[in-house]
């Protein structure tokens, strides 16, 4: 998914809104209390100087009522919120964003009465967070009602609750309203604890007109005829959640449904002109959540699962539990007029967000640091979900090209480590990028190769049922991890050990259980590791650096990974491990060996450089036999040497030698590889109107490109 950037901070100075004084006709309270009304700027100090919400108070359950006006574009809204504190204090900091707050409450409950006292609202659009002030302590272990009503105009960007809208055949212009709060927006539609750590149960109810349906998280219980024009929608209350899964839309959607193996309602909806585009979708979706819940031996929680393709959406999509949402042209599915690659396309994003209701919704990432165990492991279970659900859409190929693109970001200066600090909405929305989607999804296959598959999923498995509605950082999955290699016997039990290898050429038991220690080295530093192999008789010669290009890139030092490296010989296929965890290190094979190829697969997310003969050797193996290695090697080879001719590791000439067997080439990605290499090569000759030169290439590659024509050609 891909997010707008968030405007600016808001500047300005604390002020203070008016608070009407409430009116509580609830007969059972006594003691009512109510407080003056207050009014002006600067008459208070504001009572918390950061970014981060305090601790002291909880949020426990939001009972939410929504009424959007979809003529006047603005909407109502009242919130009522059972908090819970946790050290006392006299006021309660939560986030609000360009909401209008009239009204403010605290109840607390004594026995079978009710104290409610108005509160002062303060305000600090600088951290966008507002603060209830009481004019009585809140004791630790006690349980109070927080009450606020407000009104806002509905968000004329794509975040927030926000207008959208659509032309109809006719060519009738229709407004509906939606939702994207991920990752700091759901302050803009309710007064919440906006942080991915508090999470609560949500009860929402929602205001429409009769023509309209009202769609949210759960599914609808009753609802209730306010007046002729008004109809109240009451929802189920929700399973425990963070504010930034909470989702509502009020349209004219139709849609189309289905029921999963295990019960669970699966609709798709859609503006009405296109509802006969949701077919594929749904039947995508079923498939998919039914892989899911035998996946992760976790049942789907909720009893339904919507799907809405939104017009006006800026994301691909957004993992809203039980209702997700997409832009259209990331869900409908037209047979007549779709191409192969948008049925792909549909495909992986609906396994991405589906992915999402176990790992980022049923366990979340504590804080957007840690945004990459959402998005990387959705990135990642698209492939493993495809895969096996849609195995003709090839899926495994397109994971290649994703690991190449990340690497061509993550190869600059600018990048930034997989798990970084952030602290403001802009930090966390710059989070959403290449490197926590697509290198988190390689860092974890490779973690998947060096484990094992099996052990990979015993693991998650186990993660997901220890932190089910909670929230996570890095290392609790590492543990989890660890924990399954050690109930699947450690490393020894998965990895033979070679006899004639050295003693540090396969994992040891100590090795697989320090996975945290491994995986710090790929996910909080920036980057990736460029391993050079000279070979010298039976002695592989390693030695690793931080790989960079670009003009503002320089030598780097004190980087260093601990790499899992694999490689076949061509004595053997059988795939080989090795642990480099220092700067430099030597294996020993069996015997002398005519080429030596690492990175069996593309598994790694690593480059390698073969000095002295090395490329020679690959570069004759390609010639004479390059079936001796699988696809995604030789598109590897051509990946690698190109990027080493790019920081002058390796001549031209050498990849260009290379690419030369391109002409006996029948899978796809080494082909377009090797388009992705050349192409841009005569694309900037014929800029330069280097007629000449590129004539001069023409005529060397065919000249070089010798023996009989290929059978695939």
């Amino acid at each position: 998914s891909i997010f707008i950037p968030f405007d600016l901070l808001l500047s300005g100075a604390v002020c203070v809104l008016n608070v009407a004084v409430s009116v509580n006709n609830d007969h059972n309270s006594k003691n009512r209390e109510t407080a003056d009304v207050v009014s002006g700027n600067g008459s208070k100090p504001f009572p918390w100087d950061k970014m981060r919400l305090p601790k002291h108070v909880i949020p426990v359950h939001y009972d939410l009522l929504l009424h959007p006006n979809l003529t006047t574009l603005t909407f109502t809204g009242f919130a009522r919120i059972e908090i819970t504190v946790n050290q006392q204090t006299s006021s309660v900091i939560l986030h609000s964003k360009h909401l209008q707050i009239t009204r403010a409450t605290i109840q607390r409950r004594m026995g079978n009465s009710h104290t409610e006292k108005e509160v002062m609202v303060l305000e600090y659009p600088p951290f966008e967070q507002i603060a209830l002030l009481a004019a009585f302590p809140l004791h630790v272990g006690q349980n109070y009602t927080v009450s606020i009503e407000y009104s806002a105009n509905l968000s004329e960007s794509f975040h927030g609750f926000y207008k959208s809208t659509y032309r109809t055949q006719e060519g009738e212009v229709r407004v509906l309203a939606s939702t994207q709060f991920e990752p700091t927006a759901a302050r803009m539609a309710f007064p919440c604890f906006d942080e991915p750590s508090f999470k609560a149960r949500f009860s929402i109810k929602i205001r429409r007109e009769p023509k309209h349906l009202a769609l949210s998280n759960m599914p609808i219980v009753k609802f209730v005829n306010v007046a002729d024009w008004l109809v109240e929608d009451h929802f189920d209350v929700s399973v425990k959640m963070s504010t930034y899964l909470v989702a509502f839309i009020v349209s004219d959607f139709k849609s189309v449904s289905k029921m999963t193996t295990s019960g669970i309602k699966i609709s798709v909806y859609t503006v009405p002109d296109k509802i006969n585009q949701a077919d594929y979708a749904l039947d995508a979706a079923v498939k998919l959540l039914d892989f899911y819940e035998n996946y992760f031996s976790i049942p789907y929680p909720l009893p339904k699962q919507d799907l809405a393709a939104i017009p006006d959406f800026q994301s691909g999509a957004m993992e809203n539990w039980g209702l997700t949402t997409y832009r259209e042209s990331a869900l409908l599915y037209d047979p007549e007029k779709s191409s192969a690659s948008n049925k792909l396309w549909i495909t992986m994003i609906i396994a991405h967000e589906l992915a999402h209701q176990w790992f980022g919704n049923l366990v979340t990432m504590e804080w957007w640091n840690d945004l990459w165990l959402n998005e990387g492991f959705a990135k990642f279970m698209e492939y493993v979900s495809v895969s096996i659900t849609h195995p003709d859409l090839k899926v495994e190929d397109y994971f290649l090209g994703k690991c190449f693109d990340a690497m061509e970001v993550d190869a600059l200066n600018s990048s930034h480590p997989v798990s970084t600090p952030v602290e403001d909405p802009a930090q966390i929305q710059e989070m959403f990028d290449d490197v926590s989607y697509e290198k988190g999804a390689c860092i974890l296959n490779m973690l998947r190769d060096y484990l094992n598959a099996d052990v990979f999923k015993a693991g998650l498995v186990q993660y997901l049922r220890k932190y089910s509605y909670q929230n996570t950082k890095n290392e609790d999955l590492w543990n989890s991890l660890a924990h399954a290699s050690i109930s699947w016997g450690g490393g020894d039990g998965f990895c033979t050990r070679n006899q004639q290898t050295s003693s540090s050429a396969h994992w040891t038991r100590r090795e697989i259980l320090d996975v945290t220690t491994m995986m710090n080295t790929w996910t909080l530093q920036k980057g990736f590791p460029l391993v050079t192999v000279t070979v010298k008789g039976k002695n592989v010669h390693l030695q690793q650096e931080h790989y960079m290009k670009g003009s503002d890139s320089s030598p780097s030092t004190g980087y260093l990974w601990h790499v899992p490296l694999t490689y076949i010989t061509s004595k053997s296929d059988t795939v080989q491990r090795f642990l480099l965890t220092t700067k430099t290190d030597v294996l020993i094979l069996p015997e002398e060996v005519e080429w030596i190829k690492f990175n069996v697969g593309m598994n790694g997310y690593y480059i390698v450089h073969y000095e002295n003969d090395g490329w020679d050797a690959l570069i004759s193996l390609l010639k004479e036999n390059h079936t001796a290695i699988s696809s995604n090697d030789r598109a590897s080879l051509i990946n690698n040497v190109f990027q080493l001719v790019s920081i002058g590791k390796l001549s031209v000439s050498k990849a260009l030698d290379l690419s030369l067997y391109l002409k006996h080439e029948s899978q796809i990605m080494p082909v377009f590889q090797g388009m992705n290499e050349l192409i841009p090569m005569y694309k900037l000759m014929e800029k330069r109107d280097m007629d000449d030169v590129e004539n001069q290439l023409k005529v060397r590659q065919k000249s070089k490109c010798s023996g009989p024509p290929s059978d695939h050609r």
